[in-house]
C-alpha cells in the first residue's frame, strides 16, 4: 500500500468543517486503490495568532518540508487583518516552497446552474493558471510621511524573466494537453513596463509550442468576455493579481465559489505543493455545519492527482459529478438545505457504490 504524508491545516472558520469532510472522501477513494493518506494536523490559524502572536511558528516551513503535500482549509477571521493572516501563513508557504503555479480549474457541472445564460447552451470547462509568487504582490515599497498631508505609498510590482518563463511554459504545456488554446491576460496598453515585458516573454515561449494557439487579451476586456462567452476559453495564464481576480470571477461563473478548488504547485517537486478551496473562512456561516465541502473535496482530488493517484482522483471527480447530476443533495449556497456532512457523505456513497459494483462483476 502506498502511503502519503499529508500536512493538514484546517485553519479558520469553515476550513475546520470542510477539511475533515474532504479527508473522509479522499480516504474512501484511496482505500479502493490501495493507497493511504497519513495526516498530521497543525493548528496554525488566526486563533493561534491571537494566543501566540503568530500564525505559525518560526520553523513552520521546516516542519512542513518533508510532507508529500499540504492540505489547507481556510485562512482569515474577524479581528485579524487579512494582510496579517495571509502574510503570516499562506504566502510564506507559497513562496518558501516555490509554489509558483496557482492552478484553478473551472467547470459547470450537470445539475448546477450558472448565473450566465450562455452556460445553458455551451459547456464551460477551462483552467486559470495564475503566477503565484511575484508580480503585483511584491513586498517592495513602503509608506512614507505617515499622518501628514503629503503621505505617500509606493507599491512596486516585480516581474522577472525566469518567473514569467516558468509560468508560461507550464500553461503552454497544459494547453497542449487540452484544446491547444492559450489566452494570456495583459494590460500592456496602460501599464507601460511590466505587462509589455510579460507579453514579450509569453510570446517568446509560445513560439516553442507551434501547436498551441496564443491570444492576448487586456484584463478588462477579458473579464467581460468571461461573462459573455466563458465557453470560448480553455487555458488562461495571468499574473498574480490578474489571476487572482479572474479566478474568483470564474468561480462565480461556475455557479458558486463554494465548489472552487485550487492547487499551489511546485512543479519540480523540490518542495511539497499545497491544495486549498478558494472560498475563504466564511465567518458568517462558520459553526453552522452548512458550508459547501465540494471545493475542498475537488482540491483534494487535485492533490491525489499530483501524488500520482490518478484513479482515486478520477473516482472523486466522477462521484462529485454524479451527486450533482443525479441527486438533490445541495448545501444552501447551491439552493439546497443539506449539511456539510450530508453532501460529503453523498460523494462518499457514490465512491463506495462504484467499488461495490466493480467487485461484483
Amino acid at each position: 500500500m502506498s502511503t502519503y504524508r499529508i500536512a493538514a491545516i484546517p485553519g479558520d472558520g469553515i476550513g475546520r468543517e470542510v477539511l475533515p469532510a474532504a479527508c473522509r472522501v479522499l480516504d474512501t477513494a484511496c482505500a479502493k486503490h490501495g493507497a493511504r493518506l497519513a495526516y498530521e494536523t497543525f493548528d496554525w490559524s488566526c486563533e493561534r495568532y491571537g494566543r501566540e502572536g503568530a500564525m505559525m511558528p518560526p520553523d513552520g516551513l521546516e516542519q512542513l518540508r518533508d510532507f508529500d503535500a499540504i492540505f489547507l482549509g481556510a485562512v482569515g477571521y474577524p479581528g485579524v487583518p487579512d494582510h496579517v493572516s495571509l502574510w503570516g501563513l499562506l504566502i510564506p508557504i507559497r513562496r518558501g516552497f516555490r509554489q509558483y503555479v496557482n492552478l484553478r480549474p473551472v467547470r459547470v457541472f450537470d445539475g448546477l446552474s450558472s448565473p450566465l445564460r450562455a452556460a445553458a447552451d455551451h459547456p464551460i470547462d477551462f483552467v486559470v493558471v495564475r503566477e503565484n509568487t511575484e508580480g503585483e504582490y511584491s513586498e517592495a515599497g513602503g509608506r512614507f510621511n505617515r499622518g501628514h498631508d503629503d503621505e505617500l505609498v509606493i507599491q512596486e510590482a516585480h516581474f522577472s524573466r525566469p518567473g514569467i518563463t516558468r509560468i508560461a511554459d507550464f500553461a503552454l504545456e497544459l494547453a497542449g494537453r487540452r484544446a491547444r488554446r492559450l489566452t494570456s491576460a495583459t494590460k500592456s496598453n496602460g501599464i507601460v513596463h511590466t505587462l509589455p515585458f510579460w507579453d514579450d516573454v509569453v510570446a517568446e515561449r509560445a513560439a516553442r509550442h507551434p501547436d498551441v494557439e496564443l491570444t492576448s487579451e487586456h484584463i478588462d476586456a477579458l473579464c467581460a468576455k468571461l461573462v459573455l462567452k466563458p465557453h470560448a476559453f480553455d487555458v488562461i495564464v495571468a499574473s498574480n493579481l490578474f489571476g487572482d481576480i479572474l479566478s474568483d470571477l470564474a468561480a462565480a461563473v461556475a455557479g458558486s465559489i463554494g465548489i472552487a478548488p485550487s492547487a499551489n504547485l511546485n512543479p519540480e517537486r523540490e518542495f511539497p505543493s499545497m491544495f486549498e478551496p478558494v472560498h475563504g473562512s466564511a465567518p458568517d456561516i462558520s459553526g453552522k455545519g452548512i458550508a459547501n465541502p465540494l471545493g475542498a473535496i475537488w482540491s483534494g482530488a487535485m492533490m491525489l492527482d499530483h501524488l500520482g493517484q490518478h484513479g482515486a482522483a478520477a473516482d472523486v471527480m466522477s462521484a462529485i459529478a454524479v451527486v450533482l447530476a443525479e441527486s438533490d443533495v445541495r448545501t444552501p449556497d447551491l439552493g439546497g438545505n443539506a449539511t456539510t456532512t450530508e453532501l460529503a457523505s453523498a460523494v462518499e456513497d457514490v465512491i463506495r457504490a462504484t467499488t461495490a459494483a466493480g467487485a461484483t462483476r
